[in-house]
């Protein structure tokens, strides 16, 4: 888990604005599956966006703490009910973050 600099925070929003989500979750809320199949795509890609459907009840913000906890990312920002996570990748790195 990292803890960015207002300036990267700032940077990763910014790449993050034009990516769309990857992931919805629903009504059955995070599963076992959805929480591996976001831990997966963090193979291929460092930053990723989901999407929090309206029949979800639970709390974007802890489903949030929740992904990242359990995919070793780090929260880059929730708004609304749209969740943006980052890892860094060891052998894929694309993004260069300001220091």
């Amino acid at each position: 888990m990292a803890n960015f600099t207002s300036k990267q925070r700032a940077y990763l929003m910014s790449l993050a604005s034009t990516l769309q989500p990857i992931f919805q979750i629903g009504k059955s809320s995070l599963t076992p599956e959805l929480t591996e199949a976001i831990g997966e795509a963090f193979n291929t890609r460092e930053l990723i966006k989901i999407s929090v459907l309206k029949n979800c009840f639970d709390d974007p913000k802890e489903i949030a703490q929740m992904v990242a906890e359990r995919t070793r990312s780090t929260v880059v920002q929730v708004i609304g009910k749209k969740i943006v996570l980052y890892k860094e990748s060891k052998d894929n790195k694309k993004i260069e973050l300001p220091k």
